[in-house]
């Protein structure tokens, strides 16, 4: 038997470190050769990273939310054969990465029962199916920082049920909690039952750390909030004519065209206005007190995500119909969704557009990406009675909410720039014409 000590690879180019989020494996798993161990996060992509060996976890290198350094030690594997470690020789590692021990017992798994496949990369843990055969599945609760190793599936589904992990007795490896242990919870009759009492004292408190995605928002969040002077323009638009023509473009689209939503209009609408005021897409360098304006229009696309709020880039829009824009806003969204969003969709935006559609709300404020000078914010549509000089019609009308840098852009420049976009998507026509 011998050690296999696997470091954090170079994650990508110019990348010196990375954020743990997630560990896959646990202390005391048996890993396969291309098992994933851990996943790593570095300007928002998150990488994972794979067992180049076949093995039994021994050692982890941090906890989920520490900086890791590219070439540094990650985990620690048993293996058959040598290793990599040579007898005598002191594996390299740092006070933040101080070797983890299972703990003597935890490490023996019971009796497996026959294999099912691993749904998220991890090592299944294998627990007997035979309920006599089960230890209690409850006990003493675990010290208050004593965290309980589950899947994250195991912890929604005993959040959704109001159970505390911490009161269930672990099968799998360093005492892992499988959704097996969590029947046998049940069927003992656990407290995680309904309560007889729907005004039960709640005294518990939940430490949620901010890692991985949360943590990168919360630091571009805190930038552009105190780095940034934004000023806020709200307008009223009236989206009639624009909805008509959408609905009749998206009635004779060929079947190898995305359906257009109201996203590809304003973004060519977008770039004409810009075209009139170019000041409007620029990276301002606060440091060097530069602003850089764009003749490329690279525009942001604020997307919710399972994992947060993403915002890929559709790259020079200005060179794009209003078809391909459409085309390009739908792959973006599915590559962000889905996590596989490389590192130049993520990076590259002159301007962003952010909308949270039908809970758009009336008005927003948004908050500027840094360090661009202005972002457009969608909310949501409503039909509204309007005057038409003779009787109120209904009109389907719809806010933008749209801030600026006001250290570049000043109010009436922010103004003009709302003004025109207006016009644009009440007259959609003016969108295709050529300057």
């Amino acid at each position: 038997m011998g050690e296999h000590i696997i470091k954090l690879p170079d994650v990508g180019e110019g990348v010196a470190e990375a954020e743990l989020v997630e560990w896959m494996a646990a202390i005391g798993a048996n890993v396969r050769e291309d098992e994933v161990l851990a996943a790593v996060m570095t300007d928002k992509a998150t990488v994972e990273i794979p067992s180049p060996v076949e093995g039994k976890v021994i050692w982890q290198a941090a906890k989920v939310g520490d900086i890791l350094a590219v070439g540094s030690p990650l985990i620690r594997l048993e293996v058959d054969g040598p290793g990599n470690i040579k007898p005598g020789e002191a594996m390299e590692t740092t006070p933040a990465a101080a070797p983890v021990e299972a703990k003597p017992k935890a490490a023996e798994a019971p009796k497996p029962a026959p294999k099912k496949p691993a749904t998220n990369g991890a090592a299944a843990a294998h627990v007997s199916t035979d309920a006599s055969a089960r230890p209690s599945p409850s006990g003493a609760p675990r010290a208050e920082g004593d965290k309980p190793l589950a899947s994250p599936a195991v912890r929604k589904r005993a959040a959704d049920a109001g159970i505390d992990l911490r009161r269930i007795h672990g099968t799998g490896p360093a005492g892992r909690i499988s959704n097996a242990d969590l029947d046998a919870y049940f069927e003992s009759g656990g407290e995680a039952k309904t309560s007889s009492s729907a005004y039960t004292r709640k005294t518990g408190v939940t430490d949620v750390p901010m890692v991985g995605l949360r943590r990168k928002i919360a630091e571009k969040m805190a930038i552009a909030k105190s780095r940034i002077a934004h000023i806020t323009y709200v307008e009223e638009i009236d989206m009639t004519a624009l909805e008509d023509l959408r609905a009749q473009l998206n009635k004779a689209r060929k079947q190898s065209q995305a359906k257009l939503t109201l996203l590809p209009f304003l973004m060519r609408a977008m770039v004409k206005a810009i075209g009139e005021q170019p000041q409007i897409n620029a990276i301002y360098d606060d440091e060097a007190g530069i602003v850089h304006q764009h003749g490329g229009v690279h525009i942001g696309v604020a997307a919710q995500t399972p994992g947060g709020l993403m915002v890929p880039v559709a790259h020079h829009v200005e060179a794009r119909d209003l078809w391909d824009c459409a085309a390009e806003v739908a792959r973006l969204s599915e590559v962000a969704r889905t996590g596989k969003a490389s590192r130049e969709e993520l990076s590259g935006s002159t301007i962003t557009i952010t909308s949270l559609g039908a809970m758009g709300g009336i008005v927003t404020t948004p908050v500027i990406n840094h360090p661009e000078v202005a972002i457009i914010g969608v909310n949501k549509m409503q039909i509204l009675p309007k005057w038409d000089g003779q009787e109120f019609r209904p009109r389907k009308c719809m806010n933008l909410s749209s801030s600026f840098d006001h250290r570049v852009i000043d109010g009436w420049d922010a103004a003009v720039f709302v003004q025109r976009l207006k016009t644009l998507l009440e007259n959609p026509a003016m969108i295709f014409i050529e300057d």
